[in-house]
């Protein structure tokens, strides 16, 4: 493996925030099935829906920035300021948007149209439980299982690389 390689996936913080994301992408899946009783894989790659699946990346990769450099280190707070304009973004911005977007589709002459998508932004809740799973996730991964390298190298797949 080349070295930059081996950087990225030694990035503990990228990597739970990543699993983070990915999780709560599929926990979409699992309240559709359980909640809407139907299979529709999806919300796997839809924006919006329980729960905000950025919020859960970007609190989830901030949360271990912090946790492995210190919580009083710059580079925590611009991973924390970061993280709060993708979660007012989300529940501000894109939801609103998603509004205006459910109201054009109502106008007599969008019928006819292709509706535009409505599910842009997430509510309040939505933002709120993404932002507990990411550091959830994030920090019991990186804490119990490090980084992609050094879990490959405890169950032996991986050797010789520092």
């Amino acid at each position: 493996m080349s070295q930059p390689l081996v950087q990225l996936l030694d990035n503990g913080p990228l990597a739970w925030g990543l699993a983070a994301c990915g999780l709560a992408q599929l926990s979409k899946l699992l309240i559709e099935l359980v909640v809407h009783r139907r299979w529709r894989p999806a919300v796997l790659i839809e924006t919006g829906g329980m729960p905000s699946s950025h919020s859960a990346l970007v609190t989830g990769t901030a949360a271990c920035i912090g946790f492995e450099q210190g919580f009083d280190q710059p580079l925590f707070a611009l991973a924390a300021a970061v993280a709060f304009v993708v979660m007012y973004d989300a529940s501000g911005v894109r939801r609103a948007a998603g509004r205006t977007a459910e109201r054009v589709n109502a106008l007599p002459e969008a019928q006819g149209m292709a509706p535009l998508k409505t599910t842009l932004g997430h509510s309040r809740l939505e933002v709120l439980v993404g932002s507990l799973l990411g550091p959830l996730i994030g920090l019991v991964g990186d804490a119990f299982v490090g980084s992609p390298v050094h879990l490959a190298q405890q169950l032996g797949w991986l050797s010789g690389v520092a």
